[in-house]
């Protein structure tokens, strides 16, 4: 009797397997603490983008700013999500560039927030650096960056 598991592909050198991976040659980053740090964009995405919607088709006369900044808050962590779970240089450059926004994000909306609460009548999700969800926010991308930076596929080492 033939094995279910033999029809799989074969899990990559660290454990983890990719359908992305599979034939590219290249390894997945969602290995050991990369499935966390994945599982985490994910949850935020989820997140951010329940949180966006609701305060968009709610009460988006109250405080458009800050819902729209929600709203891009959550497509910044979809594309984190799915390019951190992705393998292969492009799936890197687009992870990098998507934390490194939400870095830049989660601080300049967390010194507006701060600076100019009027403007800032309703959280969002960055909002006081992202106080709301126990500082997560401003904590997510740096712990992203570190990983991706000791995660780079070959050809992006230098």
């Amino acid at each position: 009797m033939k094995d279910r598991r033999d029809d799989l592909p074969e899990r990559g050198a660290r454990g983890g397997s990719s359908s992305a991976a599979v034939g590219s040659g290249e390894q997945s980053r969602a290995t050991g603490p990369g499935r966390l740090l994945i599982a985490v964009y994910g949850v935020f995405a989820l997140a951010a983008t329940a949180r966006a919607a609701f305060q968009i088709s709610t009460k988006f006369d109250e405080a458009p700013l800050a819902y729209l900044l929600s709203a891009v808050a959550a497509v910044v962590y979809i594309v984190a999500t799915v390019s951190l779970a992705r393998a292969g240089s492009r799936a890197y450059i687009v992870s990098v560039v998507a934390v490194t926004i939400e870095l830049v994000g989660v601080i300049a909306v967390g010194l507006l927030s701060i600076l100019d609460a009027q403007a800032f009548p309703s959280e969002t999700v960055w909002s006081a650096f992202g106080r709301g969800y126990g500082f997560v926010p401003l904590i997510l991308p740096i712990l992203g960056l570190a990983w991706l930076r000791r995660n780079r596929p070959e050809r992006a080492q230098g």
